[in-house]
């Protein structure tokens, strides 16, 4: 599994480039800036999940039951 993590790590220009190409025709320019937004959209909310996490006070096990 680390050599996947590594492997992933190692994209050059080439190949981001290509990446680019292939999500380009397959979502098409239309559909391009819909997904952006979702993807900065689902960014926000994850980041604001983290925060509001690190601000809950840790919960005794006693008030569990």
């Amino acid at each position: 599994m680390n050599r996947t993590i590594l492997a992933i790590g190692n994209l050059g220009t080439p190949e981001l480039l290509i990446i680019a190409v292939v999500i380009f025709l397959l979502f098409g320019a239309s559909r391009l800036p819909q997904l952006a937004k979702a993807l900065g959209q689902s960014k926000r909310a994850f980041k604001e999940g983290i925060e509001d996490g690190e601000k809950e006070p840790p919960k005794d096990e006693k008030n569990k039951k």
